[in-house]
């Protein structure tokens, strides 16, 4: 046991008590209680593929100079934090002798990864990543936020990445010419000089019904459903 987590042979899993204390939280009653519930989750988002995204609604709240008025929607995204809470897979702990394998995803409003490895039982998680996007990146074409999507987990989990080959799967077709691709932004150009220096690395196209990181930027009852279907 070690800061609420569960170390074990196979991997690192939440702490049975704290899943009890997740699924027996209550409803949020003003912004002291919300801040609470969103800390106690948001220290086990690496568990959970959606969390920027489920968060959202009660991040949004929590804003500057908006009134605590409970909707609806609010108590949708506790719900959904709850189950995943409760849901959590177990984590594998990194094999730093192995590569590594991404798969990462972006919709309009955010962008979410996956970080792998094969270590003899097939692909399994070592963690998730996911960020509601903000300001410019929120303009950015669909292009630049799958890219974006890449750089964030890069630079995330550097400390594994650097001197091991990665396999990026995305959904996004072009991005395996990503640096081939003629007039390139300032923006663009960047990414690739930060991939390039650091990393070794092959991008991949997977379509995204096959893409785990996919889920991170759907619908959280649209990633159940298609999730159940691929079973």
């Amino acid at each position: 046991m070690f800061l609420g987590h569960v170390v074990s042979a196979q991997g690192v899993h939440v702490d049975p008590k704290k899943i009890e204390a997740a699924r027996t939280w209550k409803t949020p009653e003003n912004v002291k209680e919300l801040q609470q519930f969103l800390g106690f989750s948001n220290y086990y988002n690496r568990f959970v593929p959606q969390y920027a995204k489920l968060a959202a609604p009660l991040t949004n709240l929590l804003k500057k100079n908006t009134p605590f008025k409970w909707e609806p929607k609010h108590q949708e995204a506790v719900e959904q934090l709850k189950q995943a809470l409760t849901s959590a897979p177990v984590l594998i702990l990194p094999d730093p002798e192995r590569d590594y394998v991404i798969e990462a995803d972006a919709s309009n409003q955010a962008v979410g990864s996956v970080l792998m490895q094969d270590q003899g039982n097939g692909l399994q998680p070592i963690t998730y990543l996911s960020k509601n996007l903000h300001g410019a990146e929120l303009n950015y074409q669909i292009h630049d936020k799958e890219a974006l999507a890449i750089i964030i987990a890069f630079k995330a989990w550097r400390c594994y990445l650097e001197g091991r080959r990665t396999t990026i799967y995305t959904d996004h077709c072009n991005l395996k010419h990503l640096k081939t691709q003629p007039n390139l932004s300032r923006r663009q150009v960047r990414w690739i000089d930060f991939l390039e220096t650091h990393f070794h690395y092959d991008i991949v196209y997977k379509p995204g019904h096959k893409n785990k990181a996919d889920a991170v930027s759907r619908p959280a009852h649209v990633a159940a459903i298609q999730d159940l279907s691929r079973d």
